[in-house]
Order: C-alpha cells, then structure tokens, then sequence
C-alpha cells in the first residue's frame, strides 16, 4: 500500500475521524508514517503557539464549532487553506476571532509586477456532504507556500483602539439581542501575507498517490506564482464567561489576491478540471462568474444550513447550525466584510445586522 500523503498525515492530527481506515492502519504500523505523523504533530504544536491568545473564556473552542461546520470541518479546500507544515498559515481561529476564518481576506497592497486576479465582492455557499468537503486538497499539494508575514491577534482597549490599529470602523449594536449584556471586548489581527507557486511536478505527484493522471496544465501555469495578502481585521467579543460567546461582530479586508504570471481565469479553469476535485464541488465553483469576484463559503450540509438574505439591500448568506445553537450572516460591501454571530438565531443576526449603527 502507498504511504498516505502529507495531507493526510495531518488530518489524522486536525481531524481524525476524517482519514479512512485504510490509511489509519498503515500509519500505526509503518515507521516511516510515523515519523511523519510525529513532525505533524509537532508542527501543530509550533501553529499552536504561535496563535496562542490569552482570553478569560474558551472562546476559540466555541466558534471553532461555528467555523469547522461553516468550512468542512476542518479547514480545508483550495481557498480555505494557505499553508501547512511548520509555516501552517491557516484562516485565523483565534480566540474571538474565530468566525473571521469566513472572511480570510487581503488588502489591496501589491507590487507593480503583480497582476490582480481575485476580489470579493461578493459570497456564495458551496454545499456538499462532509465526506466531499474533508476529500478537497490543500494548497501544499499543488506548489510550494511561502509566509511573507505571519499572523498577530491581539487584544485592544475598545473601538476607538480597534480602529487607530487596522483602519476599520467597528460600528454600534442598536439593540442587543435577549441573553446578551454588557460590553464587548475588541481584538484585532494584523496583515498576514504569503505566496504560493504552483509546481506541476508536485501537483502531478500528489494526483498520482491518490491514482489519478493529471491533464497538462495550460502554458504558463507552471512555476506562476501567487500572492495572498490577509487582514487586517477586528471582532467585538460578548463572551459573558460561557464557552460560546454570546454574540460577535467582525470585519476585514475583502479578499484579493494576485498573480506574477497566468490570468484568474487560467488558473482557476485548469485546477477545475482536475480529477482529486469531488465533481459535486467543482460543478458549483465552475457556476461561479468567471471574473474572480465571488468569494465560496464551504458548508457542511449535515451541520449547516445556509440562505441567502439582504442587510440593508446587500446581498448577505445567513448560516445556522443544524443543532440551533449557532447562527451568523455575512456580507460583503464597499471592499469589506462583515459578520455578525453567536448563540444566536437567524432572526436575530439579521435583526444585529440591519441595526448596526455607523458614526459619521
């Protein structure tokens, strides 16, 4: 039998009830897999510390719950991951922070010789069973991933803090919902950067240990590389000392993303096309305009449902668990997205939402 690749090796530390059987045996019993499976380890260990962020409530492993259901489980797919291994540059679940992880964003900073291919201005679900979201590759087995600049959450006083830090205003609640009190607590996160650079050799090599054949791929993708710019962004927190927060408001940088070499289009026909995708997923990524402005949203149908609404005449995608216990809504407006979630209802983001109040 193969050796199960990197990617797998991980999953069994993120997320073991996602690796089949199959591969789980040959890892207990093959030294070389297990030497693997202990620098995963490690590497998470080293992801860990580094967003490490002190908070009074465990609030990370609440809206992980939120974030996991909204993106797979996990983590994972093309978008949704930017790196792993020791430089493992995931969508930012730290503390309060964690229901940003739908809003892995960029600023629009970039060199001249960098061509723009991506921007959000808007978001739409891509739903699929569990077992379809958890098969999607990661960037890593496609390329090489670099971290240009590596993630900072921290703690502000308040709103006027939050602001003077990432240039985001962080807008007034008109009315709390019933269970939540109080003032919020603010952190912020600062601009994570990285590239990417895809290698057909590593591409092809990944498709074959999961048998498949990878097409040629179009002239100039090979070597091309890609530049992810991430943040800032700022979440206002009511904790009120429970294990999920009670309520959250965030904001970032829409997303945008660059190339030094081939158009979006290009790039996004060719991976598309290739074969370790589910078709379920890339039949609805394939729906998407081909302009590079619709940003997915991967939800797990078993533990997510999603619809769309408005938030003041914005397009807006509301999630709520299948449990009843978490709801958000989402949108993008003016080159930025914004949140709002918790122990929530539907009913009741929506109300948050169209509420907000902006100062002038």
């Amino acid at each position: 039998m193969r050796h199960p690749t990197d990617g797998t090796l991980r999953r069994l530390v993120d997320e073991p009830a996602g690796v089949a059987d199959a591969d789980r045996a040959h890892v207990a019993g093959c030294p070389v897999c297990l030497s693997g499976l202990a620098a995963a380890r490690k590497d998470a260990e080293a992801a860990g510390a580094a967003l490490a962020v002190e908070v009074t409530t465990d609030v990370d492993a609440g809206w992980q719950r939120l974030s996991r259901a909204a993106e797979g489980e996990g983590r994972r797919g093309l978008a949704a991951r930017t790196r792993r291994g020791r430089t493992a540059l995931r969508s930012p679940v730290v503390a309060a922070v964690g229901v940003l992880t739908l809003l892995l964003g960029a600023t629009a900073a970039a060199a001249a010789n960098w061509l723009p291919i991506f921007h959000a201005e808007q978001i739409t679900p891509v739903t699929a069973r569990e077992a379809e979201l958890v098969k999607l590759p990661e960037l890593g087995d496609f390329g090489d991933v670099k971290v240009v600049k590596d993630l900072d959450v921290r703690q502000v006083a308040d709103a006027a803090a939050a602001k003077e830090a990432t240039g985001l205003s962080v807008p007034r609640v008109g009315e709390l919902p019933r269970g939540v009190t109080g003032e919020p607590t603010y952190q912020v996160f600062d601009p994570v950067s990285a590239t990417f650079t895809f290698s057909a050799q590593k591409a092809a090599r990944f498709a074959a240990a999961a048998g498949h054949t990878l097409p040629p791929p179009p002239p100039g993708l090979d070597g091309s590389q890609f530049r992810l710019n991430g943040g800032p962004g700022v979440a206002a927190v009511w904790a009120e000392n429970r294990p999920v927060p009670a309520m959250m408001l965030g904001r970032a940088v829409a997303p945008t993303a660059f190339s030094s070499g081939v158009p979006f289009e290009t790039a996004r026909d060719y991976l598309l096309s290739l074969p370790v995708l589910p078709e379920n997923i890339a039949a609805q990524l394939r729906a998407f305009s081909a302009d590079g402005t619709t940003l997915p949203l991967f939800t797990a149908i078993e533990n997510m449902a999603s619809s769309p609404a408005d938030v003041n005449g914005v397009p807006a995608t509301v999630l709520t668990s299948r449990d009843g216990t978490l709801g958000a809504v989402v949108w993008v407006d003016s080159g930025v997205i914004t949140a709002v979630a918790g122990s929530l209802s539907a009913d009741e983001v929506l109300s948050v939402a169209r509420g907000l109040r902006w100062d002038r």
